[in-house]
């Protein structure tokens, strides 16, 4: 049989007494623990305002001086600078352009903004984004501008331009020739011309798209542009010395049509004298030179006069030049020509000269426009 033990009461009652109470250990040298609590902003407390001012000053001198002497070091000079982005454009000219902007600063202080407005001064370099690789590179990506056209310019040479009317260089031999070149381009580089340029661009665009969509810029060697409008074009190979003169509405369809009737005038006697077709008025006028002479023939539909021709001549230059309408009826002939009796001998006059020349031109069918 086991003994209960029962522990007094009053031994319980310290024990929960004694409960809260933590025994803290003495120290060996027999002094007592004390608390002792710093703070620097205390302590700065009890420095003086004047004194607070002059630290806060040396501490900005020190961080300055400290941050010019790590941007001038050797560790951020310029070594290496890469170039992305370009095809026309010289990347060695772009590279040295960076690096002599760069050089004087290192890559640290270097100015981003101003070495990418420096780039874009280059002909062909439209936008230049410059970006810093630490510790000593740079970064240039360039977007180039695009050439769309070739100009021919007073001196003679060929320079391609963009959209902008920005010229970017001469045409090199083995670059893409274009449909045909623009002619009339203003090289004085003000502000009105550069407008003016670009409306020469936007009509340069829109012939290419008319004349390729019709299946035309082939017979076209190039076009003037001296004002937009009044839209001429040279033709190409054997009818180089041929201009029509298209005006400003629809040149598609009216070089389609000036084209049909230099191949149908290019069929008679005097189809190699031609050296314009015009439609400005609505009509086609043919042109034809023969030494100091021009003469026009112009179809002129629903005519239904007789076979006569009626000169109008001017001279204003010392050149005779007359114009003549061809007649309907006049193309059911080969020729009207005048009897030898009416042919003009050595010694008569001037205007019995050009009666009789006039008489000699062959006058083909007349066109009606559509």
């Amino acid at each position: 049989m086991k003994e209960q033990v029962i522990s007094p009461r009053g031994v319980r009652r310290s024990a929960a007494q004694t409960k809260g109470f933590v025994q803290r250990p003495a120290r060996r040298d027999g002094s007592s623990a004390s608390r002792t609590n710093f703070s620097p902003r205390a302590l700065f407390a009890y420095v003086p305002k004047a004194l607070k001012v002059v630290l806060a000053v040396l501490i900005l001198i020190t961080l300055i001086v400290g941050y010019r002497v790590a941007a001038s070091a050797s560790l951020f000079q310029v070594h290496s600078i890469d170039v992305t982005g370009t095809s026309r454009t010289s990347a060695e000219e772009i590279e040295a352009m960076t690096r002599r902007a760069a050089t004087r600063t290192g890559v640290w202080r270097a100015d981003l903004n101003a070495i990418s407005n420096e780039l874009t001064h280059l002909p062909g370099v439209r936008r230049a984004v410059v970006s810093r690789v630490l510790p000593d590179g740079l970064r240039v990506r360039v977007t180039e501008r695009v050439p769309i056209a070739v100009v021919r310019t007073s001196a003679g040479h060929f320079v391609w331009v963009d959209d902008d009317g920005v010229m970017l260089g001469e045409m090199k031999p083995d670059d893409l020739m274009p449909t045909f070149f623009i002619r009339g381009w203003s090289e004085e580089g003000t502000d009105d011309a550069r407008k003016e340029n670009i409306e020469r661009i936007k009509k340069y665009q829109e012939l290419v798209r008319e004349w390729d969509a019709a299946g035309l810029s082939e017979r076209v060697s190039e076009v003037t542009l001296i004002d937009v409008r009044d839209v001429r074009a040279q033709l190409a190979g054997g009818d180089s010395q041929i201009e029509v003169r298209l005006g400003s509405q629809e040149p598609g369809k009216r070089l389609k049509i000036a084209l049909e009737a230099l191949d149908m005038y290019k069929q008679s006697a005097r189809g190699s004298a031609i050296t314009y077709v015009d439609l400005q008025t609505g009509r086609v006028v043919i042109g034809f030179s023969s030494g100091s002479k021009t003469t026009s023939d112009a179809a002129t539909p629903n005519s239904d006069t007789s076979n006569n021709a009626a000169p109008n001549t001017s001279n204003k230059t010392g050149n005779a030049t007359s114009k003549v309408e061809a007649k309907p009826n006049a193309a059911k002939k080969d020729a009207a020509t005048k009897p030898n009796s009416e042919k003009p001998g050595k010694n008569d006059a001037p205007k019995n000269a050009k009666n009789s020349d006039r008489a000699k031109d062959v006058k083909p069918a007349a066109l009606r426009l559509h």
